[in-house]
């Protein structure tokens, strides 16, 4: 197994990382370190790097900023977008996620607001509700005129005979 200098190292690293990066099996066949070697290095760089990196500083995305990344990776090769990808310090499942937000977002499908399961279950309540609503009030305006009627002719068992009479 043969042990490579921290110079080497930090040279290869700077090869595989920045905008003018190459693949790392492109770097092996040209300086011939095995890609693998060269793949661990560039993965170890990314995680101490990604560690070292405090979170509470992370990059706050804009909508802007993300469609200009989206529209920007659109069409290039496998090492272009990934030279892309390490400029903007981004991973390619950040950007494939952006990009279905945007596909989302521009698609002729517009979603009106009842479309959701949860907007279709509030409407279905509401009818409910309004449905019990007017059968309270018929019941209570049905009371209101029994009371009328009793007040009028007075109370029904005291003048009608009773049928044993």
């Amino acid at each position: 197994m043969t042990r490579y200098s921290a110079a080497v190292k930090e040279r290869m690293l700077r090869r595989l990382i920045g905008p003018s990066a190459i693949s790392a099996t492109a770097l092996g066949r040209e300086t011939g370190i095995g890609q693998t070697i060269l793949s661990r290095w560039l993965r170890d760089a990314t995680t101490v790097d990604r560690m070292a990196r405090d979170p509470k500083k992370k990059k706050q995305w804009t909508g802007a900023e993300k469609l200009r990344v989206v529209i920007a990776a659109r069409g290039l090769s496998d090492a272009e977008l990934g030279a892309l990808l390490r400029h903007e310090g981004i991973f390619e499942t950040d950007l494939v996620a952006w990009r279905g937000v945007a596909e989302a977002a521009l698609s002729d499908t517009v979603r009106r607001p009842g479309d959701s399961d949860a907007a279709r279950r509030i409407q279905a309540l509401e009818r409910e509700l309004q449905r019990k609503d007017a059968a309270l009030a018929e019941t209570a305006a049905l009371i209101v005129l029994k009371k009328k009627a009793q007040a009028i002719w007075g109370d029904a068992d005291d003048t009608m005979p009773s049928p044993s009479e």
